[in-house]
């Protein structure tokens, strides 16, 4: 029998145990856990992809909590106010604002629309900060504030990828993905790479914003549910014991072994790891999941309630899991695509109610990592995938208030980490339409957040079909915003 022969007889077999789940459990998590085995269970002479990395530079951050508000949030109504928005709240736009302009949905000449909500100043760095978001306010010495973010995506989906893949194609590795890849993960029973959704749905980009792309498998993040079972197949298969699955596993690592020493191939060493983190899992994962295990003050502090599939319970996970040593935490909140359609999703009425379920959290969560110790090192970014209109949608006819997808200018904010406190960078003209000082593109944030985790962006990257891909592309236009760095 030829080599070739061989291989494709032990790709067969390989394929099986993918598939099969009789008697070897939770086979169908293989490839969505990001995370390796015990040194003990890996085939002799292979190498643990997973396990701790030391950053080639200086890190001030050792983990990462990333906040998406899924569907792009009014920056307008939040962060950047503007007074001769409010003073010429519909009146008709000044020409040039749209003339030559392309628009996701506004038709005809469009109305220039203020805040409805007032705005005042916080913390020592005089932090603008709208009613909407009083808990926030309060960590306003904790955060540094990005208004001058832009984009080149105005449609969710290629905007989700572009800001978590670094292209707004399908198939590049996610942001969490490069950054296990590059630094592994802390945690010996837990993903290296989770990912927790509220607001009722995937981010638009789908899946793709946790993917591993090209990268291997075992980076990849890992959805846990804050209600319910909180990994889907993890558990062992009705009749096994964990007694069983323990002897399955130990069978299935000595074939595994036989096939390493044959082919050396490094996916079956990522394939019988990942077996191994589903059976710590077990244990490990419900622990971790489980909420109702904090006392009454801090899920009071949260607003979180044990059982519910909630933002809040998700922030409070996040702090849990990165206490754990989880390397990269991503919360998707979807909801935040503010059209004016409807009172469904309105700056009147349904934008109120988002901003309710994140305010009082993510204060919470920044005030809980600072008094545990665990903010400097830990870096949170929030925000959306692009910005929105200074101008009334009204689309079709609608007299509800609502703002269209806007690339050109939206805000974006980051604490702990290695970033300043109570500082304020960039600013968009007086209408709020463009960039005005200091414009952030989407890799310069990218290439930021590697920076404070140690990681050259410059650098680092991935052979793949023929190029060195890097989550910047493949241009060196990205820059750190040095400025913002503590």
């Amino acid at each position: 029998m030829s080599l070739r022969e061989q291989h494709a007889l032990a790709l067969t077999r390989r394929h099986f145990l993918q598939t099969s789940q009789a008697g070897l459990g939770a086979v169908s998590l293989a490839t969505l856990l990001g995370r390796t085995a015990s040194a003990d269970r890996l085939p002799v002479g292979a190498e643990n992809p997973l396990s701790p990395k030391k950053p080639p530079l200086p890190a001030k951050a050792k983990r990462v909590i990333y906040i998406e508000l899924a569907g792009a949030p009014p920056q307008q109504e939040m962060f950047d106010y503007k007074p001769t928005l409010v003073k010429l709240n519909m009146q008709p736009c000044p020409d040039e604002l749209v003339k030559n302009q392309r628009f996701a949905f506004i038709k005809g000449h469009p109305k220039l629309l203020g805040t409805p909500y007032k705005f005042a100043q916080h913390g020592q760095g005089g932090t603008w900060v709208s009613e909407l978001l009083p808990n926030i306010a309060s960590i306003a010495d904790e955060m540094t504030v990005i208004r001058s973010m832009h984009t080149d995506q105005f449609n969710h989906a290629p905007a989700d990828l572009f800001m978590f893949t670094g292209n707004p194609r399908f198939g590049n590795a996610s942001m969490g993905s490069w950054i296990t890849y590059g630094l592994g993960s802390e945690s010996a029973d837990l993903p290296g790479f989770v990912v927790l959704i509220s607001g009722g749905s995937d981010p638009t980009g789908g899946k793709s914003c946790w993917g591993s792309g090209f990268l291997p498998s075992v980076f990849q993040g890992v959805q846990c549910r804050s209600s319910g079972e909180p990994i889907l197949y993890v558990n062992d298969p009705k009749g096994m014991s964990r007694d069983s699955r323990r002897r399955s596993l130990d069978a299935l690592q000595k074939l595994n072994q036989q096939e390493f020493e044959q082919f050396g191939d490094p996916e079956t060493a990522t394939r019988i790891s990942q077996y191994e983190l589903a059976y710590r899992m077990q244990i490990a994962v419900p622990e971790v999941m489980d909420i109702s295990r904090e006392p009454k003050h801090v899920l009071e502090a949260y607003g979180a309630t044990p059982g519910q599939g909630a933002f809040a319970n998700n922030c409070l996970l996040a702090r849990r899991l990165v206490e754990q040593g989880v390397r990269y935490v991503q919360l998707f909140d979807w909801g935040w695509d503010i059209h004016g359609t409807g009172p469904g999703d309105d700056i009147m009425n349904a934008l109120p109610k988002k901003t309710k379920d994140v305010d009082q959290p993510i204060a919470a969560l920044v005030k809980d990592l600072k008094q545990r110790g665990l903010l400097d090192e830990t870096l949170i970014i929030c925000g959306g995938e692009f910005g929105r209109t200074s101008m009334n949608e009204a689309r079709g006819g609608s007299t509800f208030l609502g703002r269209d997808h806007h690339p050109h200018c939206f805000t974006l904010w980051m604490a702990g980490g290695g970033v300043k406190g109570g500082f304020n960078y960039g600013q968009t003209d007086e209408f709020g339409y463009q960039v005005a000082e200091n414009k952030v593109g989407v890799h310069d944030i990218q290439h930021t957040i590697l920076h404070l985790l140690g990681l050259d962006a410059k650098r680092f990257s991935f052979a793949y079909q023929g190029l060195q891909q890097r989550l910047i592309g493949p241009t060196d236009e990205s820059r750190v915003l040095t400025d913002i760095l503590a």
